[in-house]
């Protein structure tokens, strides 16, 4: 496919962003490309919003699957394209839609282009939310199409077009939602002696979980917690009732995850008795690592290089999220970064990746999976 064709297949799907298990007009999008291909070279499949999509082998002894992730996020877009997002306050500001349109990419390939192997493609919804990669794992589909080994990737706005990042080990961190709700006793601001304030309970807290970081996680480990909305209260002269705080946290391992969440946790615990209040924590989504298996990822990145596909570059790990993780934590395989060059950074509302970016991960994945399937 050329890059036009990519480049077009891209602008119509960035202007139909919708959000986790909302993926209905993609969804359609998705099957009516895939529609003009012979039914004796591929077979599709739908899990709710999400697609499975297997390109058969001449010989099949073994299932390589690739994953592209579909959903957008809640952003209004601020890019001034001529194709932007006309779903308001909707927007493909993580690239998801380069991602889908990388992947019919390579089955258009390989529909024309038959290997020995049956190449396996996932369309997953929810990846920003609430997770779709561990129910679509526990899918009868995905236990009729197991695969030996499972690829992804994610553009990367810092990096130039023509370029690719990855390593061995952990590449993005475990991630996950936090949300603590506290109720106490409101009343008049005149009074504070006869209430229990929650704004000042909630800006106790987040001042002790800064401790966490600093006193309750190995400092070989890393760790970030994050809090990015406070709201409580309903009037200037209303003592509070209520306060929530949601924010985010961020792990390089498993471990120091589990720790900080019992640190939380105990904290609110020390906070219902100091504030004579009550209090709630939970994890609306929470992410596994992306591992990459060292084998794969280390030949993958020397056949890159040797065959002059693209620049390869050797990435650190990043505190980023992803629910791949869960597909590498069963699955051996890796993800990588492709370089789309970017001022503007994933989530964010002017970002706006190169489009020769797609040519680029079309070009690896085919002569990769050729290399691997045949």
């Amino acid at each position: 496919m050329k890059l036009d064709e990519l480049a077009a297949i891209r602008r119509d799907l960035h202007q139909i962003p919708e959000l986790g298990f909302q993926e209905y007009k993609t969804q359609a999008y998705l099957l009516n490309h895939l529609a003009k291909h012979p039914e004796d070279r591929i077979e599709i499949e739908k899990w709710r919003t999400g697609l499975f999509v297997k390109v058969k082998g001449t010989d099949p002894e073994k299932i390589l699957a690739y994953r592209a992730d579909m959903d957008g996020l809640s952003i209004r877009e601020d890019t001034g394209y001529p194709f932007s997002s006309v779903h308001q306050d909707r927007m493909h500001a993580c690239g998801h839609d380069f991602h889908m349109t990388i992947a019919l990419g390579i089955i258009d390939h390989f529909v024309s282009h038959p290997v020995k192997q049956d190449l396996l493609f996932l369309f997953q919804p929810a990846e920003e939310g609430p997770g779709g990669a561990e129910p679509m794992l526990e899918s009868d589909l995905f236990k009729k199409w197991e695969p030996s080994m499972i690829t992804a990737l994610h553009i990367a706005p810092e990096l130039p077009v023509g370029t690719i990042g990855t390593k061995s080990g952990l590449l993005f961190a475990n991630t996950s939602e936090l949300v603590i709700e506290l109720e106490g006793k409101g009343g008049h601001a005149a009074y504070p002696h006869l209430a229990e304030d929650m704004v000042v309970a909630a800006s106790s807290l987040v001042t002790q979980m800064q401790s966490i970081v600093a006193r309750n996680v190995d400092p070989l480990d890393s760790a970030v917690i994050t809090i990015g909305t406070i709201t409580g209260g309903s009037a200037q002269n209303i003592i509070a009732q209520e306060a929530r705080l949601e924010g985010t946290i961020r792990t390089l391992s498993p471990a120091s995850m589990e720790q900080v969440k019992k640190r939380i946790e105990a904290m609110v615990k020390g906070l219902e008795t100091a504030y004579q209040c009550s209090g709630k924590v939970s994890y609306p989504a929470a992410y596994y690592q992306v591992y990459n298996s060292s084998g794969l990822v280390e030949d993958f990145m020397q056949f890159v290089s040797e065959n002059g596909l693209a620049e390869v570059v050797r990435s650190k790990e990043a505190m980023t999220g992803e629910d791949f993780g869960y597909m590498l934590k069963k699955y051996p395989g890796f993800m990588f970064w492709l370089g789309v060059d970017s001022p503007y950074g994933l989530h964010h509302a002017k970002l706006q990746p190169k489009e020769e970016a797609l040519e680029t991960a079309v070009r690896v994945m085919t002569a990769y999976f050729s290399s691997k399937a045949n």
